[in-house]
């Protein structure tokens, strides 16, 4: 519901905007990029970081390999370069594919920018060898992008030598792209091949053709223009029609001696990083864009908080500059839309890499089988708070529900409002800015609000932590029944001295109370608010921590008389998906049943066989819940893992997913 909620919400504010339809070549017009039809287009999008040119920190291996070239060492060196060979095709295979870019599109982005490795195209050794295989993998991606409407930049992310000597360049050593006349001229030849095969592609928005030099080049930058011209003629002796995007040095921050422009249909690209959001820290762009007449694009940007994200695209598009968004997947991450879950045999290959045991080349040959398997974006976790973020938030300061939030029932502490800082939420380190530690807890989501595992006995799988003075959240709850409550307060303290508050609707309920030590922070209590009113219908739940100190993980609210008024029967048929969802180990199953009916509900793991009947009755009309613990009708308690429950009565039969997390 959540999902399909914030989805069509962003559906509805993106095709709102009259840029989504941009058709024809991209064009340079002054300072815009305009269609076919002279309308500014306001580039949105995703770079495809970590596909085509791995990194360390992208796959977690960032202590033992980090270049493209490190990572496939250090995988040969466990399952031989055979295998190896098979595992990257498997790889590549999975990560980006169809149901990926039409993803991107249905959430609202209109381009895509495609980091490329030159040895996927031509060869390290001789000048104009190139390889089918890497070109096929464009023309598939473009195939993707033409049929969502999206624009495809290809970008040069790893040039021949090497444009710094960090490992985003796989800088192999001398002699780096800067120190070789023949490196250059592989560059050069590799530009005029790629636009020679896509000059008629209307749905190419571009050739970004050096990624982040950071190389010592002089006071003007001499080399950097020079290697820049000879790539545009040359790409202009074959391709008129697309826009070619520079960058600056030093990571695409500085554009001394890249001005006067040389080409009429020329962008300059930066990127921007863990610095403030105001105006000022793009003052000398705006100059720039103002003294030469030619665009600005925001090629990357990004691995902050959610905050940070909606301020930055906020700032961007107030300047008319698009944006690409870095980066789309990555393994164990928030900071992106897609996550890619850590298997139990790639950590265990993880753990060698951080000074652990060796694993077996048959161990380690299945760690990677599946790991590529779970970057199938069916297997991977959606953030959509990210979304969020880079769509909506910057113009919308509304809070929407992350979860359904039923009462009666449980509130988990991490299912807090989708909403900007101070609206959704407050913490008081909520953004990266010059290498601050703004989250303690990496997990769940994206915002400055703290979130680690939880092992409580009831749980989600995660609680709220790292709290500090003032903190607070909000919630929008579904309440089915009025009534009379109990809130259940859960929360864990070390040492004491916490002092939390609870309102609804803006209304505190009872004095403010404190929570006493637990005697650990995964050693819960709970605090009880008795006799709580509440209304059927929305409502806004905010708790707020005076005084921080202790974990959050759940409010219950537990009826303990309900409302004399006659509740009105549900009108129609209808399966909820479960609350909370994970779980650990009880979800709650709601139906509304406009009549009585003869109801069925059944779990089913992943391979179809039968775990558990959580009802085969007669049920009479109205909203009906179940609750199913996570055990087997013997007894047995199941595995973490995705169940299915289906729901069976005359009105029809419904199945929903749900996961379990021990």
């Amino acid at each position: 519901m959540k999902n399909l909620q914030l989805l069509l919400f962003l559906l509805v504010f993106v095709f709102a905007s009259p840029n989504f339809y941009s058709q024809g070549f991209l064009k340079v017009d002054g300072k815009q990029i305009v269609n076919q039809s002279g309308d500014n287009v306001l580039l949105r999008g995703f770079g495809l970081g970590g596909w085509l040119v791995p990194e360390g920190y992208m796959l977690q291996s960032s202590n033992v390999a980090n270049s493209p070239t490190e990572i496939k060492n250090a995988i040969i060196d466990l399952i031989g370069e055979a295998n190896t060979e098979d595992f990257f095709n498997e790889y590549r295979d999975n990560f980006i594919r169809r149901e990926d870019i039409n993803l991107i599109a249905e959430w609202g982005f209109n381009s895509i920018r495609l980091p490329m490795h030159f040895e996927l195209l031509t060869s390290r050794d001789e000048t104009g060898v190139y390889y089918e295989s890497g070109f096929e993998t464009i023309d598939s991606l473009l195939s993707w992008c033409e049929a969502n409407e999206l624009y495809l930049i290809l970008d040069l992310h790893c040039a021949p030598g090497g444009q710094s000597a960090e490992p985003i360049s796989d800088y192999a050593g001398y002699p780096s792209l800067w120190e070789s006349e023949a490196h250059k001229d592989k560059t050069v030849a590799l530009w005029k091949e790629i636009a020679s095969r896509y000059k008629d592609e209307e749905w190419i928005g571009g050739y970004d053709l050096i990624n982040e030099t950071a190389w010592e080049l002089g006071d003007d930058n001499a080399p950097l223009r020079e290697l820049f011209i000879r790539i545009t003629d040359s790409i202009r002796t074959v391709d008129t029609n697309h826009i070619v995007f520079i960058e600056g040095n030093w990571f695409a921050t500085e554009f001394a001696g890249l001005t006067p422009p040389w080409d009429e249909n020329m962008v300059y690209s930066f990127h921007k990083y863990w610095n403030q959001t105001d105006v000022g820290t793009i003052n000398y762009l705006l100059n720039l864009r103002s003294t030469t007449n030619r665009p600005l694009w925001l090629g990357e940007s990004g691995e902050n908080s959610n905050e940070w994200f909606a301020s930055c695209v906020e700032l961007m598009e107030d300047n008319n500059i698009g944006w690409a968004w870095w980066t789309y997947k990555k393994v164990s991450s928030t900071t992106g839309p897609i996550s890619t879950p850590v298997s139990t045999q790639y950590q265990a290959v993880l753990d060698y890499w951080n000074g652990g045991p060796k694993p077996s080349e048959t161990y380690a040959n299945l760690a990677f089988q599946t790991l590529a398997q779970n970057l199938l974006l069916e297997n991977s976790a959606i953030h959509y708070d990210v979304v969020d973020a880079l769509l909506r938030q910057p113009y919308d300061n509304s809070i929407l529900p992350f979860a359904e939030n039923i009462v009666p029932g449980y509130i988990y502490a991490v299912n807090y409002d989708y909403g900007r800082l101070n609206h959704a939420y407050k913490d008081s380190e909520y953004q990266n800015i010059g290498g601050s530690n703004w989250n303690n807890g990496w997990s769940f989501r994206n915002d400055g609000v703290d979130i680690e595992a939880c092992v409580d006995d009831v749980t989600n799988g995660f609680n709220v932590g790292w709290i500090d003075n003032g903190d607070w959240m909000k919630y929008t709850l579904n309440v089915q029944t009025a009534g009379k409550y109990d809130i259940v307060f859960r929360y864990a303290s070390q040492s004491g001295g916490s002092v939390a508050k609870v309102l609804i609707n803006g209304i505190q309920i009872g004095s403010s109370f404190s929570l006493a030590s637990t005697g650990g922070w995964q050693i819960w209590q709970d605090h009880v608010l008795e006799n709580v009113n509440l209304t059927a219908g929305s409502s806004e739940l905010m708790v707020q921590f005076v005084l921080g100190g202790s974990n959050f993980n759940y409010a219950k609210f537990v009826l303990i008389e309900p409302s004399s008024v006659e509740e009105e029967l549900p009108t129609d048929y209808k399966v909820y998906q479960n609350y909370p969802n994970p779980f650990n180990p009880e979800t709650n199953i709601q139906v509304d049943l406009p009549a009585g009916t003869y109801l069925t509900i059944k779990v089913y793991d992943i391979l179809g066989n039968l775990v558990s009947v959580i009802t085969e009755n007669e049920i009479t009309a109205g909203k009906q819940n179940f609750t199913w613990n996570g055990n087997r009708d013997s007894g047995e308690k199941c595995a973490s893992g995705l169940y299915l429950y289906k729901v069976d009565s005359e009105f029809g039969a419904k199945t929903r997913k749900m996961i379990l997390i021990r």
